[in-house]
Formats: structure tokens, C-alpha cells, sequence
């Protein structure tokens, strides 16, 4: 896993719970935390970082990969603009993933090991997508379009009917959005 990955989760967790977080975080996974952007590293570390963060929250990891997720939207879209700039809504930003978004990824990290996405759009702003990855985050991706909605002004409702954690090939989110009230 590329350390781009870990290094947005130290800031997300630096940014909601302190400096010393991140530190008592690495202690508790037993890391030494030292991931440059450009590096490769085991995908256990996110593992055991994502456990050690989920027994101190006592909370389950799928729900801090998702809070992770959510949070490193912004500051993608803060690092790389001009992934988000062309587009005025999530819809057709998550559309750009596969062959915009993850090749840019692939020229900037190389070896970089990117999920693939394959979408089927639906009326009323509906996406259906199904995500394919051999590291089975599905709670991250969720947490990401959680995360781009937010960061286009939308609310995003989202079921996840089919899930590779209970045994099927792939994980199928269905994606309706809309714009925040408010």
C-alpha cells in the first residue's frame, strides 16, 4: 500500500483528535510510522492501525475505515484540485475514477495497487457501482463517496447490497444524491 494512504490518515487522525494521537496510535499498532508518500508498505500496517484505532474507539473497524474514508476527501481535493475542479457535483467525479482519477494515481505512485469500479447510471441521480479490490475495503469506499458528496454540497444515500466480506465477488453500492439542504 502506497504511503500517500497512511499519510492521510495521520492527518485525519492529527486533525480530529490531537497530535498525540497519532503517536499513542502507532504505539498501540506497534508501527514505527515513518510512511513517505512515495513509499510502498505491508497492507497490515493500515490493518493494524485501523484495529488499534477501533479498540480505543470501541467501535468496529469498518466504521473507521468509512470515518477515514469521509475524511480524506477534503484533503485529496486540497493535494490534487484538478481532480475535483472540472466537475460540479459527485456523480460525474466518481464517473472519472477508473480511467482519470486511478491512472494519474498509477503515473504518481507508480506500483500503486488501485481498486476498480464499474458504474451503471440510473434515473433520479442514482449510481450502482461495484467495487473490486483484492484488500477488501469496501468500508473506505464508501467513506470516500460519503466524503466527495460532501465535498460537492450534496447529501448522498447509500445501500450496500452485495458485500465481499459475506462471501460475493464484488461489493454493489447503490448511490442516490442529492443536493444539502441547507
Amino acid at each position: 500500500m502506497k504511503g500517500i494512504v497512511f499519510n492521510l490518515l495521520e492527518e485525519c487522525v492529527r486533525a480530529a483528535h490531537g497530535d498525540n494521537a497519532w503517536d499513542a496510535l502507532l504505539d498501540a499498532a506497534e508501527l514505527d510510522g515513518a510512511y513517505t508518500s512515495l513509499g510502498s508498505y505491508p497492507d497490515d500496517h493500515l490493518g493494524r492501525l485501523v484495529a488499534a484505532a477501533a479498540s480505543v474507539q470501541g467501535v468496529p473497524e469498518n466504521e473507521i475505515l468509512r470515518w477515514f474514508g469521509r475524511g480524506a476527501i477534503p484533503r485529496l481535493a486540497e493535494k490534487y484540485p484538478a481532480f475535483f475542479r472540472p466537475h460540479d457535483s459527485t456523480l460525474p467525479f466518481l464517473l472519472t475514477l477508473n480511467k482519470i482519477i486511478h491512472a494519474e494515481v498509477r503515473k504518481l505512485y507508480p506500483g500503486a495497487q488501485v481498486p476498480v469500479f464499474e458504474f451503471e447510471t440510473r434515473p433520479n441521480q442514482e449510481l450502482v457501482v461495484e467495487y473490486r479490490s483484492s484488500r477488501g475495503l469496501c468500508a473506505l469506499a464508501v467513506g470516500m463517496i460519503e466524503g466527495a458528496a460532501r465535498q460537492f454540497g450534496e447529501q448522498v444515500t447509500l445501500s450496500h447490497p452485495r458485500c465481499r466480506q459475506q462471501g460475493e465477488d464484488a461489493c454493489i453500492f447503490h448511490v442516490t444524491f442529492a443536493p444539502s439542504v441547507g
